[in-house]
């Protein structure tokens, strides 16, 4: 399948510690594709290189054919990645709808008016409406994003991700904080997520990630420890042991 992420022996120092050291992966297009590790196994900094929030010390990073190694984040945006956050990253006096209009204006020029009435925008909104509704808010459009619930948060936190139309969806730890009960509807929003999306997901609760991804990589200390479809993962003993534990 034609790659639509390639990395190729990326790394980030920070004086003396290696942060990534040398990773190389490839994400087909279409491909869900779940990063795990252990806490301090490079996961979020791999991503802070991808969307451009850090400059890489050494390495080459493709997005879609085109290289955007040390490109700043805007313009990482506007050639199809979007991200999340592991915390929340909402507007919380704008309202649901007001939140997604401005993500899906801000990648339409000539459509971002932050001081104009929404009902004027037809394209972003119509874009919000439909994104409220794929996240589980549609009947929440009108509430203020400050008083959704966490879980809310982070379903209106995936769909500003959405509303820009990405190519490459990159998120980070989408369920940490929830309940059973909103991970569990976190797990099947993304599931449902139409497949010319590539997925590129940090994620510790292992039933979301085998659940949802055709691929993983497993990091640890900065370097790509084994990667493969989840069963072969499952099955390898060194992801136990650094990761998954060696209990009974």
């Amino acid at each position: 399948m034609t790659a639509l992420l390639q990395i190729e022996r990326l790394s980030r120092y920070f004086g003396a510690l290696s942060a990534v050291n040398g990773v190389s992966l490839s994400v087909a297009a279409r491909e869900r594709r779940a990063i795990i590790g252990p806490n301090g196994a490079g996961k979020t900094t791999l991503f802070n290189l991808i969307t451009g929030h850090l400059a890489p010390s050494s390495g080459r990073i493709v997005l879609d054919g085109a290289p955007i190694t040390g490109l700043p984040v805007h313009a990482i945006a506007r050639r199809g990645l979007s991200r999340s956050f592991q915390r929340t990253n909402v507007f919380p006096r704008l309202s649901v709808a007001e939140n997604l209009r401005l993500a899906a204006a801000a990648g339409q020029a000539g459509s971002y008016r932050p001081f104009g009435s929404i009902d004027a925008l037809g394209g972003p909104l119509v874009r919000a409406r439909d994104v409220a509704e794929a996240v589980g808010l549609a009947e929440r459009l009108g509430e203020p994003a400050g008083r959704l619930s966490y879980g809310e948060q982070r379903q209106l936190e995936v769909g500003i991700a959405l509303a820009t139309g990405p190519k490459l969806l990159l998120l980070d730890e989408p369920t940490a904080g929830m309940s059973p009960e909103e991970t569990h509807r976190m797990t099947r929003l993304l599931a449902a997520l139409p497949r010319e999306m590539t997925l590129l997901i940090i994620e510790h609760d292992m039933d979301v990630v085998f659940s949802l991804a055709d691929r993983i990589t497993v990091l640890h200390y900065g370097e790509v420890l084994t990667e493969g479809p989840p069963d072969v993962v499952r099955a390898d003993a060194r992801v136990y042991e650094v990761y998954l534990g060696t209990g009974d």
